[in-house]
């Protein structure tokens, strides 16, 4: 049954909220989150949520609605709904894009360096399991 939340009790309200956001504040990692929400959330519902964050970074970029609809395929009524809460006086989309690029701008060095990367920690830890890709490796640096 669907919930109508204009006729919940503020009091429930908040129970249910409080629940969710102690839920997504105890994970710990992004597997963590990326787990919960997938069983969480539908796939389309996941996807419409990012489409948001994005939209809201195309705002805070100045790009207009009309660019916003064209690179995204999303309607005018979506656009002006994100562009409400972003001038709404809670900063939460504000805030959060500006965590998110602060993390792509370290996954970018992540991948320039790729000493770091996770698939090359695994190369050096195991070097007789990659073998082959650390004989390539090594051809291809001569």
């Amino acid at each position: 049954m669907k919930v109508v939340p204009r006729k919940l009790s503020k009091d429930v309200k908040t129970k249910y909220l409080d629940v969710l956001y102690t839920a997504i504040t105890s994970l710990r990692s992004r597997d963590e989150v990326k787990k919960f929400l997938r069983d969480l959330l539908t796939e389309s519902e996941r996807i419409m949520i990012g489409r948001r964050i994005i939209i809201a970074q195309r705002l805070l970029e100045d790009k207009s609605y009309v660019e916003i609809k064209q690179e995204l395929g999303v309607g005018v009524d979506t656009i002006m709904r994100v562009h409400k809460w972003l001038e709404d006086e809670n900063y939460g989309y504000e805030e959060t894009i500006k965590k998110l690029e602060k993390e792509y701008k370290n996954r970018k060095w992540s991948e320039k360096n790729p000493g770091t990367s996770g698939f090359a920690q695994l190369k050096r830890r195991y070097p007789l399991h990659f073998f082959l890709f650390n004989l390539f490796d090594e051809l291809n640096k001569k």
